[in-house]
């Protein structure tokens, strides 16, 4: 088997290895559902987050690129878990975002967050909760 051939089989295996330990993180965290509806609940105020601090020039290049990627993932109809099945649909989802947000907030401050913030400040104090700030 050529090299090339090799490297792909390789990063498949890896990449269904790194699913299925989601998958299986997820199964046993069992995200709260309540948690989950909440997040939900504040889908478009967070995308519009999103877009607005990936496009701030102000912010560091890292932190944009995250955004980025995040934002094709959110666009992206495939997901690593299929959005029909119950609750892990979308916990996928919501703890990718969680995530970036998080790491964004590290990195660019809660100050920045809350300027580009399209929603009220209930939403923003749901969104706090949500990524652990």
């Amino acid at each position: 088997m050529p090299w090339w051939a090799q490297l792909l089989v390789s990063l498949a295996a890896a990449l269904l290895i790194a699913w299925l330990a989601l998958v299986v993180a997820l199964l046993i965290a069992k995200p709260d559902k309540g948690l989950l509806r909440e997040a939900l609940r504040l889908l478009p105020d967070v995308l519009r987050l999103l877009r607005r601090l990936a496009g701030d020039r102000g912010l560091p290049r890292g932190v944009r690129i995250r955004l980025m990627f995040l934002l094709v993932y959110l666009a992206v109809p495939i997901d690593l878990i299929p959005d029909f099945i119950p609750v892990l649909g979308y916990a996928d989802d919501a703890i990718i975002v969680t995530a970036v947000l998080r790491s964004v907030v590290r990195r660019a401050g809660l100050d920045a967050v809350r300027a580009h913030w399209p929603g009220t400040d209930e939403g923003f104090a749901a969104v706090c909760r949500l990524t652990g700030v």
